[in-house]
């Protein structure tokens, strides 16, 4: 589904990505794991077209989008791409549900449609009693679920995750854990992620390693 070959990225003399090539299939859920440095999160934010590659041929559902610039890229990205970050990146003065709704709205979809999508997804995540609240009134876990909803208003064919349980407690982040898991059975999500949590890790369909610029092993 996700396709990724020979991708390349120099910041000045730093040569960060060396020439990584990696596939995703859907429903899958794939971890990156590897030391800080190992070009893991460069790797993420290339794929998922917020930083670009000097080398490199990118494909979503046989669909080449390292072709598409601009106002083209962005929609492409709106449409098809959801984003879970380790900081949750919520807009402060935006309640629960306006902020779900966002990536919605931006797409040009119906405002009332958009919203009866976004109730569904937060009461889904056990958010029925927050819909009105500002990120401020959220607990740490309640604001990273929130994200999750966001990632997925827009039905994305796939989710990128980037250290998405890094400012969480154990007990919030085992429960981000077995969400992922029951969004991939429930929806036929497909995740990537990026993470230092091993557990995590360990829950994944695959585990990538990389080192020094380069996937070393599987």
């Amino acid at each position: 589904m996700l396709k990724a070959v020979n991708i390349h990225k120099k910041y000045n003399q730093l040569e960060v990505l060396k020439g990584v090539s990696l596939e995703i299939q859907k429903k899958e859920i794939v971890s990156i794991i590897g030391s800080s440095g190992a070009g893991k999160t460069t790797l993420l934010h290339i794929l998922g077209t917020l930083d670009s590659s000097d080398k490199g041929e990118f494909y979503l559902n046989n669909q080449p989008f390292h072709k598409l610039k601009d106002k083209k890229l962005a929609a492409f990205r709106n449409k098809n791409i959801g984003f879970v970050f380790q900081f949750h990146h919520l807009l402060p003065e935006f309640t629960a549900l306006e902020n779900v709704c966002i990536p919605g709205w931006l797409a040009g979809k119906k405002k009332k449609e958009v919203e009866n999508e976004a109730i569904k997804l937060l009461k889904r995540l056990n958010l029925a009693d927050r819909l009105e609240n500002k990120p401020s009134a959220l607990s740490g876990g309640e604001q990273q679920r929130v994200a999750v909803a966001r990632a997925l208003i827009n039905k994305p064919s796939i989710v990128f995750a980037d250290e998405p349980t890094g400012n969480l407690d154990s007990k919030n982040a085992k429960e981000l854990h077995n969400l992922f898991l029951q969004l991939r059975d429930e929806f036929d999500q497909t995740f990537l992620i990026v993470t230092h949590n091993q557990e995590l890790a360990e829950m994944s369909d695959r585990i990538l390693k990389m080192k020094d610029g380069q996937i070393w092993e599987e």
